[in-house]
């Protein structure tokens, strides 16, 4: 316990799923997190039920005002900011003929833009921190493309090149920027990704070399370890906890 002391963590889409977690191990290990979403009520009960190391904080990450908004909200609360995890994305499946440009703009526009915006937002704070670390949360379907998800695969092989970009142009600063690539990740909105029908999990995970499916808190168990000191020399770097999925071709 503790890894996180000191730290203050600014973590985008918390209200459930991946960031909810990231935000429960954040707390746990020390930190003091701002609890960022769209999704005000589960935000604000997850940010009370942390006590004083949360407070909750709107924020579309889309929109630039809300990122500015929401720096100031963290120094004004902790007086500084050093961890951003930008989390927030969504998830859409259609085929490439099907796909309008409306939507495709849309996952473009919450996963990529979202995850340039709130880097740019967070360079001065941590600047005048000394330092920090910026864990964007790509995905398997950065390192590798998968049909139906033309729009979210090119919105997250765009983070996994911005963070690099980004690492270094930042590195001077000691400001770290890393990418981590979940696999299928056991939380609602991919079980609900497919026009609102539930998925089975145990199914999907049993394609993989671990034959499950990962849970939120895996994939915040890494968080944890980039937003501390323990990997103070890792930057520009893909980190990836897809139960093997990655780790074959698939013809079979």
């Amino acid at each position: 316990m503790g890894r996180l002391s000191g730290k203050i963590a600014l973590i985008t889409g918390a209200a459930r799923g991946q960031g909810a977690a990231a935000a429960r191990r954040f707390a746990e290990e020390g930190a003091k997190v701002v609890v960022a979403d769209i999704l005000d009520e589960q935000g604000k009960e997850l940010a009370a039920q942390l006590g004083d190391a949360a407070v909750y904080q709107h924020l579309d990450v889309a929109s630039e005002g809300d990122w500015t908004t929401a720096v100031e909200r963290t120094l004004a609360e902790f007086g500084g900011l050093n961890v951003l995890v930008n989390n927030a994305g969504i998830l859409h499946i259609k085929s490439i003929v099907d796909t309008t440009v409306a939507e495709y703009e849309r996952v473009i526009k919450v996963n990529q833009v979202g995850t340039f915006l709130g880097m740019r937002a967070v360079i001065p704070a941590m600047t005048d921190a000394g330092g920090g670390s910026i864990i964007n949360v790509s995905s398997v379907e950065g390192l590798g493309g998968m049909a139906f998800l033309t729009a979210y695969t090119a919105s997250k092989f765009a983070i996994r090149g911005m963070s690099k970009a980004a690492a270094m142009e930042l590195g001077h600063l000691d400001i770290r920027v890393n990418s981590i690539h979940p696999g299928v990740i056991d939380t609602q909105m991919v079980r609900q990704a497919v026009d609102g029908v539930e998925v089975d999990m145990s199914r999907v995970g049993k394609r993989v070399a671990l034959r499950r499916c990962g849970q939120p808190e895996e994939i915040a168990n890494l968080q944890v370890f980039l937003a501390s000191d323990e990997s103070s020399y890792s930057t520009g770097a893909e980190f990836v906890a897809d139960g093997g999925a990655t780790a074959t071709h698939s013809l079979l």
